[in-house]
């Protein structure tokens, strides 16, 4: 089984190589950036891509967005992302397309060794994997998110603007519509985001909040 392997610390990078090996995968490139990621991807076409999500040259989403690209070239590239690290937007949208072949394990959560090669063979295989704390993440963003689709494109436009710093008469005036409108507006915002009137707590600040963290 061919495995492009991605992981820009030495020593770990070293070890999954050799464990790998041990197990009678056969390693076609191990690289420790983005662009050769890609490159390796698409080029090699392997079996199964095996990546971490933060490598050079920014340290950021490299290894995800890599993958994410090849996959929209070659769908249905299996990979197993390892991370120290759930970054929520790249991994729904790698479970998005549900074509299976993907695997999300965090690094502190792989306890032995046959644990993660069943892993790198049930993502070659085209199943998935998941880690449950992963889950249980993505699980927690949804049900944050879901009063939010509950808005109608108004209401949606109005907190928009409310996160932009704008008072009520200020998207009146942007929406052309009046500030009555824009109360009701927010009125019914607060309600779907489950903010009650309080005097502790600042609703618009929170419903900003809630939308700026979807």
């Amino acid at each position: 089984m061919r495995v492009v392997l991605a992981e820009d610390l030495f020593l770990l990078r070293d070890g999954l190589v050799r464990l790998l090996e041990a197990y009678g995968f056969e390693i076609v490139a191990a690289v420790d950036n983005g662009p050769d990621l890609l490159r390796s991807l698409l080029e090699l076409k392997p079996d199964v891509a095996v990546v971490d999500v933060r490598m050079p040259p920014t340290f950021t989403d490299e290894g995800l967005q890599a993958v994410l690209r090849a996959r929209r070239e070659a769908p249905g590239l299996p990979v197993l992302v390892l991370s120290q690290y759930v970054e929520q937007l790249y991994a729904r949208e790698l479970l998005a397309d549900g074509s299976g072949a993907v695997g999300y394990l965090l690094k502190d959560r792989v306890f032995d060794s046959d644990q993660f090669v069943d892993a790198v063979r049930r993502v070659a295989a085209g199943g998935t994997v998941m880690d449950p704390e992963v889950i249980a993440k993505l699980l927690t963003h949804k049900a944050r998110a879901a009063p939010l689709a509950a808005l109608t494109p108004r209401e949606h436009e109005v907190l928009a603007l409310m996160a932009e710093g704008r008072s009520n008469a200020a998207i009146a005036a942007r929406m052309v519509v009046s500030e009555g409108a824009v109360t009701k507006h927010t009125s019914n915002i607060f309600a779907k985001l489950g903010l009650p009137p309080s005097e502790v707590d600042n609703r618009r600040v929170l419903a900003v909040l809630a939308y700026l963290n979807t």
